[in-house]
């Protein structure tokens, strides 16, 4: 049985990569763009503007709200989704800066020839 070895890696490397699955589906992707369309809390059907089903949006709302890239909150009957744009501030910047240094020093272009 093989087992992760994530003490192996900072809690950054750990929080990206987490990130980074769960915004590898399409259907997560779409989501937090939509409610980033609107500029507002979503206190409706939010897979009336996805073409999946509202069991499958709502797993997909889930994963999203388990690492609080968006909030939901109770009203009455509804949910009330919306980024969290403070987070996604912080995780913007986590990954402009994991660019930048896995792109400044001298690497292989299309047309180079690897040093290795």
């Amino acid at each position: 049985m093989t087992y992760a070895k994530t003490s192996a890696f900072t809690a950054e490397q750990q929080y990206l990569a987490r990130v980074a699955k769960a915004l590898a589906h399409p259907a997560r992707v779409a989501i937090i763009q939509f409610l980033a369309s609107k500029q507002t809390c979503i206190s409706g059907d939010i897979a009336a503007e996805l073409p999946l089903s509202r069991t499958t949006v709502f797993q997909h709302l889930q994963e999203l709200k388990a690492l609080d890239l968006i909030r939901g909150e109770i009203d009455g009957l509804t949910v009330c989704y919306c980024l969290n744009t403070e987070l996604l501030h912080q995780v913007h910047q986590q990954f402009t800066a994991f660019f930048i240094e896995a792109t400044s020093g001298a690497a292989c272009g299309p047309n180079d020839a690897c040093a290795c």
